[in-house]
């Protein structure tokens, strides 16, 4: 049964990869093509996906809200699939137990670059980050799988994490602002010990900071929960059983995290334990949309797109961040912005910022160049 699991299993998903590209599409000037898309048309169904397209300031969820956990969730799913091969090695478990912690502190330090770490103005540094929490998230997570037996102790594990965090909400609040509400921006415990341990400046409101330290618990369990997707769909199960469970799971999640909402809102500051089942749910959905679509239906060409950026993700966040595409837009697009009414220039620079930024991740998968951290 062994040796038939691993003929059926392969190397890689392609699915993952057009899923992790679709994800980062949306950071990568994506957002601001709809939104501008949405102004200009009028169209109700394009204005609705533009303001979709904005973080909601405290409670309640935009589907913007949903790129950063559905990033960490693949990220988590990967795990089993790389771990498998590294284990197969002599040597493989040390060998992976340093990649793990390799690659959760490089992914903090990187972080830290991305905040203008090279300016070394320590005092107005931002020292929490996307790609801080995307590390440590992983690695505890990635921890944890690797120390315990079975799936059924993991899901135990995830979900003693949501607990144990929304306890900490339950039984204690900020101190010193003189706010009752455990769960408002000045209430929560989560900003409150940013303000006494977290240095330099915070983002992105003044008195805490939205990647911060405590939600790195809940972030944890977003990890554990794609990698507990991740070693289901290496089961050797029939492909169309898997979308099913999948997708009753994610619906089993969603349902889980707007009850959850009503006690512990649905918050990405916080990553309250409700947006981890919420956005859990629609992460585990999506998968088994594109998991359908192109592993199991084999409809693959179109997700080619996706795959480009897919298969370079850290490059492309580093590269808006470092490089920059707005010159090469304003270079190669300007003119074409020309030829239409002023108002759709903006949206044509957009465009091009996409389209650019496509074309360099392009040239690099061709030369099969990829950031792997």
């Amino acid at each position: 049964m062994k040796q038939k699991e691993e003929q059926h299993q392969p190397e890689r998903l392609k699915s993952l990869d057009a899923l992790r590209g679709f994800d980062m599409f949306w950071i990568m000037g994506a957002e601001e093509v709809f939104i501008l898309l949405g102004s200009l048309t009028g169209w109700p169904v394009l204005q609705w996906w533009a303001n979709q397209m904005t973080h909601v300031e405290w409670h309640g969820f935009h589907a913007y809200d949903m790129i950063f956990p559905l990033f960490l969730f693949i990220a988590g799913v990967s795990f089993p699939f790389s771990a498998r091969k590294r284990l197969a090695v002599e040597g493989g478990k040390q060998a992976l137990y340093r990649h793990i912690f390799k690659r959760g502190l490089i992914l903090v330090l990187l972080g830290i670059v991305y905040n203008n770490g090279l300016s070394f103005d320590f005092a107005n540094m931002r020292y929490a980050s996307v790609l801080s929490r995307i590390g440590l998230a992983w690695m505890f997570a990635a921890l944890i799988f690797m120390n315990t037996k079975n799936a059924k102790i993991r899901f135990i594990w995830l979900w003693a994490i949501l607990i144990f965090y929304w306890l900490l909400f339950v039984l204690f609040k900020a101190p010193d602002l003189g706010d009752p509400n455990h769960y408002s921006m000045k209430g929560n415990i989560s900003s409150y010990i940013d303000r006494i341990l977290l240095p330099g400046r915070f983002c992105c409101y003044e008195i805490g900071d939205n990647e911060g330290i405590l939600p790195t618990i809940a972030a944890i369990g977003t990890g554990l929960l794609g990698m507990l997707t991740g070693e289901f769909l290496m089961r050797y199960i029939k492909p169309m059983k898997k979308v099913l469970y999948l997708a009753l799971t994610a619906v089993g999640l969603m349902v889980i995290g707007q009850i959850w909402n009503l006690t512990f809102p649905i918050n990405k500051n916080l990553w309250s334990s409700s947006f981890v089942c919420w956005v859990g749910g629609l992460s585990m959905l999506l998968l088994a949309i594109f998991y359908l679509i192109i592993d199991v239906w084999k409809f693959q060409k179109w997700a080619f797109f996706f795959v480009v950026i897919g298969m370079n993700p850290i490059t492309i966040y580093l590269a808006n961040r470092i490089i920059g595409f707005s010159h090469a837009s304003e270079f190669f697009f300007e003119g074409i912005g020309k030829l239409l009414p002023e108002a759709w220039a903006p949206f044509v620079h957009a465009v091009g910022i996409v389209a650019v930024g496509w074309v360099f991740l392009y040239i690099l998968y061709k030369k099969k160049i990829f950031l792997k951290v």
